[in-house]
């Protein structure tokens, strides 16, 4: 029905078009079985210490307060990661803050990571038991004036809840969070969280989600951090808050990250970038341009375990992880692969 619905949703403001998503998800009322696709088995991997069902997840930013996680569940990702969530709740930036650029197939968005806080996100989890693997993306709040304390206060309520846990610091819409991209500010941040670790004796996978916008000479830094702290992986990437030369939309010029079809190259050619440098490893999660088969088969060869999504979704309704997952089955059977697993990284 995406097609039909199409032109009736794109004349809405995109936030609330976004919110009328979130509702509609929250009834909850397709079967899971319209979702299935045959030989799925053969997307099986494993990840966060955990056995995923494929490795499609949906990047933080869609379901920013955790309220429709298992009815994204149902709909095919593999995986979900909520957020970004803060230790107040948050308004985010004034509107209008999101902007469609359709002949990019792109978003461009400043929300300022609204949600509805960490004590009331962390009790709607606790009474809505995830029914797959659960990713929580953490950050600090706009006002704050120590951040990695906000990293810690998260860190330390919500690795109860979730399977994995994200550090945010490449929203290019909070002011001084890529600040942690340099060598000394993300040694202390790692630092200090592998301290709270080993206090309060968490054991779940940590991951940091870093900006496409970074230089080459930094890869090599980031890595040997992530390794001396034993982090257990990188999102690759945000949203960028650069690479508008070759675009034709009037909303190019928006403040804010850019998502969609003009981040895919730019986050595949990073990702292979990274597996080359640390050999598999770290592990990668690879985002940016994500709605297809072969572009999610594109991240995996170049060294992601997994992919996530958004954006595609917005253009391409909720039937896209089904025909994703169709298009992966199809790609991987003519390749002779007999497993999702086997195709990381072998085009780096």
């Amino acid at each position: 029905m995406f097609p039909f619905l199409k032109p009736i949703i794109f004349g809405l403001d995109p936030e609330v078009a976004h919110d009328l998503a979130i509702k509609s998800l929250k009834l909850n009322i397709i079967p899971e079985h319209f979702f299935k696709v045959e030989n799925e088995n053969i997307l099986e991997t494993n990840m966060f210490d955990k056995k995923l069902k494929n490795p499609i997840g949906m990047a933080a930013g869609f379901d920013k307060s955790a309220e429709v996680y298992n009815s994204l569940y149902k709909i095919g990702f593999g995986f979900v990661e909520v957020g970004t969530i803060t230790p107040k709740r948050q308004f985010g930036n004034p509107k209008p803050r999101i902007f469609r650029l359709e002949k990019e197939q792109a978003l461009i968005n400043r929300l300022g990571f609204n949600n509805d806080g960490l004590e009331k996100i962390s009790k709607r989890i606790s009474k809505n038991k995830p029914n797959g693997i659960l990713g929580a993306n953490i950050g600090p709040n706009k006002d704050t004036k120590n951040k990695i304390n906000d990293f810690i206060i998260c860190l330390s309520e919500l690795h109860s809840r979730a399977d994995y846990i994200t550090i945010n610091i490449s929203s290019p819409n909070t002011e001084g969070l890529r600040d942690f991209h340099e060598k000394k500010s993300l040694s202390e941040l790692l630092e200090q969280l592998n301290n709270l670790k080993l206090k309060k004796k968490i054991n779940k996978p940590l991951f940091i989600k870093i900006s496409p916008d970074i230089e080459d000479q930094d890869i090599n830094q980031i890595n040997e951090i992530v390794l001396k702290h034993n982090i257990s992986g990188i999102i690759i990437s945000n949203t960028t808050d650069r690479n508008r030369v070759d675009l034709y939309d009037n909303n190019k010029n928006e403040e804010g990250g850019l998502s969609g079809l003009p981040l895919r190259n730019l986050s595949t050619n990073l990702i292979k970038k990274f597996y080359r440098e640390t050999k598999g490893k770290i592990k990668i999660i690879g985002v940016g341009g994500v709605d297809s088969g072969q572009s999610a088969f594109e991240k995996i060869i170049s060294g992601a375990n997994v992919v996530q999504l958004y954006t595609g979704m917005i253009y391409k309704g909720p039937g896209i992880v089904k025909e994703i997952k169709k298009e992966l089955i199809e790609i991987l059977e003519k390749e002779k692969i007999k497993n999702i697993t086997a195709a990381i990284g072998i085009n780096s």
